[in-house]
Order: C-alpha cells, then structure tokens, then sequence
C-alpha cells in the first residue's frame, strides 16, 4: 500500500529546542496530512512547489 494516491513521499519539518513545531509527511497508512504545534489535520497535496510554499509559511506563521 503506497502512502498516498500521488507518486511522491515526503517529510519535512522545522523543529525548535528539540520540539517539532511543523511538520507535513504522508505516512504509510495516514496519507497527506501536517502537524502544527502538536495538532494533526490532513493536508492535500498538488505538487511539490505548493508543498514547499504550505509548509514555509506554516513554519513563517509559527516564528
């Protein structure tokens, strides 16, 4: 079982004194989704730039 629809796997995540503050994985099993402070929401993937502008600005917001 691929961990989404789309061809592509991904972690990324911004971590600060050892804490994940944001982070965006699909993870086999769960699919697309990102953390933001802890809280798990499900996240749709379009492509790799929008994922990349997503998670910068999440991680922006939470600086």
């Amino acid at each position: 079982m691929p961990p989404s629809e789309h061809r592509v796997k991904y972690r990324l995540v911004y971590i600060v004194n050892g804490r994940r503050l944001v982070g965006y994985d699909n993870e086999r099993g769960k699919g697309d989704h990102k953390h933001i402070r802890g809280e798990e929401t499900p996240y749709v993937f379009q492509d790799v730039a929008t994922l990349v502008r997503d998670f910068m600005r999440d991680v922006e917001e939470i600086s």
